[in-house]
């Protein structure tokens, strides 16, 4: 990111809540960026650029600061995206000096099915064909999936005036589901996602309904990607459930030789088990749902904890499950003085919606 950036823009939120709304910011954001925080102000910084907010009376006013137009415009979306969506069903605006330009998302990646697999009986894996796979090599993991609607043509989103996506509607309406790349070839130009299959009856999974009915000659895009960069660290400690696992996996299989790793996994049960291969050396601990007594939650956060107690200061812990499991071992670690770059702790899903 450039020392002086030159694209900027401002903003103005009216929430409901205006000091709740940036706390939810700052929470959500310590994950994605480097956060500041005083009482009335928080500043997001990340590779894409700046984003200062600040508490005005019943507003939220918002300064972005970026090295180019591309960046500036997909960190006005991101900002919104989370804004509204921290709005929930309250009362909310949004205004911008200048509106969103009407141009083709700057990070769409249309792609086609080549394949599709199981992995294990709960994890199906679909090899995607994309024109341009350099966005995905060696930096952030996570991308939106778009999936069009079956036999008719894809219609990708744009831009509203407030910078949110604008997606398609009625017939042409996306399934849209956040998933990890979990392998890149770039000599074939092929990117892996691995779709759980919710054992669940009566849950919606139109993400894991796509992977079990894809096939070959299937289009569909990626937004991203963005977030879940590969740990810089000599040592790294794993906890995380199989929403998690895609992203251990890429993360072990990338590492470099050298690295020691140790990891706890909560799965269904030995048959979701899973090989992680990788350069480094990686101790794994294996926890199965299936096993535990009738009601019993949190079994992944303690385990995490009781492991973490005895984690030297220099290894770069890695969360990621269950929101609830995530806010527990967060706060174990900010008790233990755990450095908060050396920790990336992600909640996935969360227990009462799933």
């Amino acid at each position: 990111m450039n020392a002086l950036p030159q694209f900027k823009l401002t903003g103005v939120a009216l929430p409901k809540d205006a000091s709740k709304m940036l706390d939810e910011v700052c929470e959500h954001f310590i994950e994605h960026a480097e956060v500041q925080r005083t009482a009335d102000t928080a500043t997001l910084t990340s590779e894409i650029g700046t984003a200062h907010m600040r508490l005005d009376g019943g507003r939220l006013l918002i300064e972005l600061a970026c090295p180019s137009d591309a960046a500036l415009q997909m960190s006005r979306t991101v900002i919104a995206e989370h804004l509204f969506y921290f709005a929930g069903d309250d009362p909310f605006e949004l205004t911008w000096s200048a509106p969103a330009p009407r141009t083709r998302l700057a990070n769409l990646h249309e792609v086609t099915v080549v394949s599709a697999f199981d992995v294990t009986p709960h994890m199906r894996r679909v090899v995607l064909a994309c024109a341009d796979v350099k966005p995905f090599v060696g930096g952030d993991m996570h991308v939106r999936l778009l999936v069009p609607p079956k036999g008719r043509t894809p219609v990708w989103p744009g831009l509203r005036d407030d910078g949110r996506i604008a997606w398609p509607e009625g017939e042409d309406a996306l399934v849209v589901r956040v998933y990890t790349i979990r392998a890149v070839d770039a000599e074939r130009g092929e990117l892996s996602v691995d779709f759980l299959q919710h054992p669940a009856p009566g849950v919606a999974t139109p993400g894991a309904d796509f992977a079990r009915d894809a096939q070959p000659g299937d289009r569909l895009a990626l937004l991203g990607p963005g977030g879940g960069d590969l740990p810089q660290a000599g040592t790294i400690f794993f906890a995380g459930d199989e929403s998690a696992l895609p992203a251990i996996a890429r993360i072990a299989a990338e590492v470099p030789a050298g690295t020691t790793m140790r990891a706890i996994i909560e799965v269904e049960d030995a048959a979701e088990e899973q090989p992680l291969p990788t350069a480094g050396t990686l101790d794994v601990r294996w926890l199965h749902r299936a096993s535990y007594p009738a009601g019993a939650v949190n079994v992944l956060a303690q385990a995490a904890v009781e492991a973490l107690a005895g984690v030297e200061k220099e290894t770069f812990v890695w969360i990621a499950c269950e929101r609830e499991d995530v806010r527990r071992i967060r706060t174990f670690l900010k008790t233990r003085g755990h450095d908060r770059k050396r920790t990336y702790a992600a909640w996935y899903w969360e227990r009462e919606n799933s």
